[in-house]
């Protein structure tokens, strides 16, 4: 730690306990509160972005008050050119990098595991989520009952923020102060990302790791451990279809009434009903290139039923790989269309768990996996999804066990059991693994029609490294797949398989890029070889090479946000069992950045050269390509518009230099903000 954070001693954040007497503070985002006045202040801000391990140059002041129901807190946040905050009103989960803004995370449990947050900007829109260490990565699906306020000042901006008790999950005894961290973030030419943790470097395996002890809350665990919350939440959805075809046009009418219940009866337990959810409602997936895809493709989790406390289930988003291997075990957008569901959850001082079961209508897909393909299928109707994981701390490693059941009636059913667990093996080096067993009666039959079949047993096994320091990063993987692993309540896109795969990168520093000064820069190299097991059923020999990857690259940030990444691809690929091995040369180029506060967010990512063809099975000269373009304008009368614009790209062109496919995606977003 340098000199100017450790001297004089450090007082961590310390918070106010109002009296039942006191008045709370009004959420207008003034500070003019008399609690306020009385608060004990706290300003040892670091600098984390660009450069870490400096004392920060805008001042920020963090201020807590408790209250009978809730926390709240009071940023003030200076700033020598008020002008150039960057305030547009935004969507729920949508306060960015390109946006100046105040988050606070906050670790109830007290090990620095996983973190709730809450981003707000001076407009006073919210973004909130869950932080994971173990992924070091954030899942804004969670939503909790949080208020803010904003006030744009002469010399800043100010915020306040009330993240009611009820919302918070943590145990019932023998439980861990609580810790939190604030962070700010200013979009300049240079952005500067500053946090309260000055013992926070680039360094650290996550961004949660040096959460500081909330002083002052005394007895407050014991006082509020025992209250009840309920919350009843009824939903009536009105739908109108019109279908139209060369036969004619058809129109149908449809009303439907649900539900949703939550009840914490103390702080440690949360139980959960629904009773048929229109899951219709959430956000649109992003559009996915999928056309030159021999696997399936998962998508990510907003139904509101599933993210209470998501985190128990097991981590929530992919690695710096790129993959999120505990979806084998729970994915829970293979429960397509549930009729009614339950749910507990509770969370100890060194234990956590969860258990559901919902009853599904069916009408999605049932995925088999093989080593080149994914096979699917019709779902069938009417089936029983069950699911828990427990999960206990010992000290530096973390055990967890799990069971999963899909009951589709009629002897169609899979089942799976199995471990996972973390270690952290110092500061440095975290180890990750899980052995999954799997037991089915499901099968596809070559039409992909469901059928039953003779009880057929796979398992899934893993381990992982992943090291972080001042000079560079690794995360290296080993796993198997048997020919017949299927969870029905899981993601599996790839059976029969033993891959070994490693991602790293080597850093350089700031170093100077044609007069551009460039903040940090990386050599990287991603390597992975996928080998066939004998799979008799499909026909397929054990041994074959299905993919090698030689992929040397980079990556450097610069001004405004920006980051460049690109690599040569040396890759091979084969596209079916006893095919040929074809080598493709690609290079892959990509950025994204946010210029200005117009044109809030750009990204683009282009890969060329000689692509596999796996239809063809031949490779041959083409493209694929995304673009994603965020705008944000200010209207008259106080209104904002937003919009979002993402088109994606793809072919392979044939010996003959005609098209052999073209693959293609667009989505728009547009939203007018009314205040």
């Amino acid at each position: 730690l340098p000199a100017w954070a450790s001297s004089p001693v450090l007082t961590p954040p310390t918070a106010l306990r109002l009296a039942p007497a006191d008045a709370a503070p009004a959420i207008d985002g003034r500070l003019d509160d008399d609690a306020w006045q009385r608060a004990p202040v706290y300003e040892r801000f670091a600098q984390y972005m660009p450069a870490d391990k400096q004392p920060a140059h805008w001042r920020t002041t963090v201020q807590v008050v408790v209250t009978a129901d809730a926390l709240v807190f009071g940023i003030r946040a200076w700033d020598p050119e008020p002008g150039r905050i960057r305030a547009p009103l935004a969507r729920r989960d949508q306060v960015k990098a390109d946006q100046d803004y105040v988050a606070v995370f906050i670790d109830p449990v007290g090990h620095r595991r996983t973190a709730q947050y809450v981003r707000v900007n001076p407009a006073g829109a919210i973004e909130d989520g869950l932080y994971a260490a173990e992924e070091a990565a954030e899942d804004t699906a969670p939503d909790f009952d949080v208020e803010a306020a904003a006030t744009t000042l002469a010399d800043g901006y100010s915020i306040e923020l009330r993240w009611p008790l009820a919302a918070l999950r943590f145990a019932h005894a023998d439980g861990a102060p609580w810790r939190v961290m604030v962070a700010r973030n200013i979009p300049r030419e240079e952005r500067t990302l500053n946090v309260s943790a000055p013992a926070l470097t680039k360094d650290a395996l996550s961004f949660i790791a040096e959460l500081q002890p909330l002083e002052g809350l005394g007895d407050l665990v014991e006082q509020v451990r025992e209250r009840s919350f309920i919350a009843f939440r009824p939903e009536l959805t009105l739908r109108s279809t019109r279908d139209s075809d060369e036969t004619g046009t058809r129109r149908s009418r449809k009303a439907s009434l649900g539900a949703e219940f939550k009840w914490r009866p103390r702080a440690d337990w949360v139980l959960d009903a629904t009773l048929n959810p229109d899951f219709s409602q959430v956000e649109l997936d992003a559009p996915q290139l999928a056309g030159n895809t021999r696997f399936a493709l998962s998508v990510p989790e907003k139904r509101p039923f599933f993210l209470e406390s998501s985190d128990v289930v097991g981590p929530t988003q992919a690695d710096e790989s790129g993959e999120n291997r505990s979806l084998a075990a729970f994915y829970t957008r293979a429960i397509t269309d549930p009729d009614w569901g339950l749910r507990a959850t509770w969370r100890g001082a060194g234990a956590e768990a969860t258990a559901l079961s919902l009853h599904d209508a069916g009408g999605g897909q049932v995925l088999r996996a093989g080593a080149f393909a994914t096979r699917s299928g019709l779902q069938p109707a009417g089936s029983q999804a069950s699911f828990a994981r427990g999960r206990m701390q010992l000290g530096s490693l973390g055990v967890a066990g799990l069971v999963s059941k899909r009951d589709f009636g009629n002897g169609l059913g899979t089942q799976v059991a199995g471990s996972d667990g973390v270690w952290r093996a110092g500061e440095s080096d975290q180890w990750r693994g899980h052995l999954l067993l799997s037991t089915t009666t499901l099968g596809l039959d070559a039409d992909g029609e469901v059928q039953r079949v003779a009880r057929q047993r796979g398992h899934r096994a893993w381990l992982g490294w992943r090291h972080m320091d001042a000079d560079w990063f690794a995360n290296v993987n080993i796993e198997e797949v048997s020919p017949r692993f299927a969870n029905d309540n899981g993601f599996v896109s790839q059976s029969g398989v033993r891959r070994a795969s490693a991602f790293g990168y080597l850093r350089l520093g700031a170093q100077e890029l044609a007069g551009v000064g460039l903040h940090d820069t990386e050599a990287q190299l991603t390597l992975q070889e996928t080998r066939a097991l004998a799979d008799p059923l499909l026909g397929v020999a054990g041994g074959q090479v299905v993919e090698r990857r030689f992929q040397p690259g980079f990556w450097f940030a610069a001004a405004r946000n920006t980051g460049v990444w690109g690599h040569v691809g040396l890759d091979q690929h084969r596209a079916r069992s006893g095919g040929p091995l074809h080598p493709t040369r690609t290079l892959l180029m990509g950025f994204d950045s946010n210029p200005n506060e117009l044109l809030s967010f750009l990204s683009a990512e282009v890969e060329w050269g000689r692509r596999l063809d796996v239809d063809a099975d031949r490779v041959g000269l083409g493209l694929q390509g995304q673009l994603e373009a965020k705008l944000r304008a200010p209207l008259p009368g106080g209104l904002w518009l937003e919009f979002e614009q993402r088109f994606g790209l793809g072919w392979v062109d044939a010996p003959d230099g005609r098209r052999a496919f073209t693959d293609r995606s667009a989505q728009s977003l547009v939203v007018l903000h009314l205040g």
